[in-house]
């Protein structure tokens, strides 16, 4: 696959959109944001491209895409601090995307996970949503070890304290079960996907 192939291959279906917004992200960023918010978008147009490489479903692949651009809009915006429910439910939510693509990543790049699309039996199934629910705590650590080394070091409007940094974390948890059960019944459907989300 030549370089041109694979960049439209990342701009096809549903995913492909969601990935040319996260470059217009980015150029907003640049132009109108600052550094802080540039870095931000950045990083999430960085994650945009790992649904393709982990063959998720295009649902998957664009419902992940949002999730990341709705978050760090969120983030840009303040709407953390002004409405106050949102941070728990964007952890449960995009941390639970974050853990699917997570997982099928693992699987189908490594062969170190079980690819949900193989899982036959109710013990197979359960160590799907273990490993998803497990990808997905140890992601919701860094992340905020990532907020607490932003709020020290970068920029002392990022949040944090106990009771955020326990209810982000239980949220991502109960999230990224949730995104375990989802791959078990989606391969049971045949929606996990075993080929890239084009």
């Amino acid at each position: 696959m030549t370089v041109g192939q694979a960049a439209r291959a990342l701009f096809r279906g549903p995913g492909g959109i969601v990935r040319a917004v996260g470059v217009a992200c980015v150029l907003v960023a640049v132009v109108v944001r600052g550094p802080v918010d540039t870095a931000l978008f950045a990083l999430v147009l960085a994650g945009l491209v790992a649904p393709p490489a982990a063959g998720a479903p295009r649902a998957l692949d664009a419902a992940y895409g949002i999730g990341l651009i709705v978050a760090a809009w969120s983030g840009a915006l303040d709407l953390y601090q002004s409405v106050g429910w949102l941070d728990v439910v964007m952890h449960l939510v995009v941390t639970g995307l974050v853990a699917a693509v997570a997982h099928l990543l693992l699987a189908r790049r490594t062969g170190a996970a079980l690819d949900p699309a193989a899982a036959a039996g109710g013990g197979q199934r359960a160590g799907v949503v273990a490993v998803t629910a497990s990808l997905g705590l140890a992601l919701s650590v860094l992340w905020e070890i990532g907020e607490y080394l932003g709020n020290t070091y970068v920029d002392d409007t990022i949040y944090v304290g106990y009771a955020d940094t326990i209810g982000d974390l239980v949220a991502g948890g109960i999230g990224s079960a949730v995104a375990g059960l989802w791959l078990t019944a989606a391969r049971a459907t045949g929606r996990a996907g075993s080929g890239p989300s084009t």
